[in-house]
């Protein structure tokens, strides 16, 4: 009777939904018990399936690792995306739109922010890990880019002025999510470094 309702329970997910149902699981795991919680057998378990399903998926807690990160990646990516449809055209619009994404995601995801890059930099990373995000990197400097064309931002060599923004909103989204900065203030906190940041990029005479 065991034996059935495993099959049964493993039937249920097919064309890829096993896939998804993992990570998505994972993704919880991490949020509620951290990454030493993560489990391959735990999480078949978690999911009704048999121990040796989630292999078809993923080898080892490495490719799982991966995989979330891969998934980290596309949703930042989408919010990102989703942020710029609704901006309007000007650069002040279009980098607070950003920013607020940005730092909206990685507060809502502090654990999975964080696995996506230290697994991004670990030197079996997959070549779909690191297009994902350069792609990321793309948004930004696409918004600079565009910034620059205008003339609303100043002249320079895109990454020269894209990596002090990153680790401007970066540094920021970290302070907010270890609760360094006092309660309540993130939104106006994020303001003030939006305003910081719109000064810095303005043309010489315009900061």
């Amino acid at each position: 009777m065991t034996d059935t309702l495993t099959a049964m329970q493993t039937r249920r997910y097919h064309h890829g939904d096993l896939r998804a149902a993992l990570l998505t699981r994972a993704v919880e795991t991490l949020r509620e018990k951290g990454p030493a919680a993560l489990s391959l057998r735990e999480l078949a378990r978690d999911l009704g399936v048999s121990h040796a399903a989630p292999s078809r998926h993923f080898k080892d807690k490495q490719a799982l690792l991966d995989g979330m990160a891969l998934l980290g990646f596309d949703r930042l990516g989408a919010a990102l995306d989703a942020s710029q449809e609704a901006a309007g055209d000007a650069f002040t619009e279009r980098f607070g739109a950003l920013a607020r994404a940005y730092v909206g995601f990685a507060t809502a995801n502090a654990e999975l922010l964080d696995l996506m890059y230290s697994t991004k930099h670990d030197p079996s990373a997959s070549e779909a890990l690191v297009k994902a995000s350069h792609k990321l990197a793309a948004v930004t400097l696409g918004v600079i880019t565009e910034g620059q064309s205008a003339g609303e931002v100043r002249e320079g060599p895109v990454e020269q002025i894209g990596i002090p923004i990153f680790s401007t909103l970066h540094g920021f989204a970290g302070l907010a999510v270890s609760g360094v900065l006092p309660y309540g203030s993130v939104e106006s906190g994020l303001d003030d470094v939006i305003a910081y940041v719109l000064r810095g990029c303005a043309p010489d005479g315009r900061g």
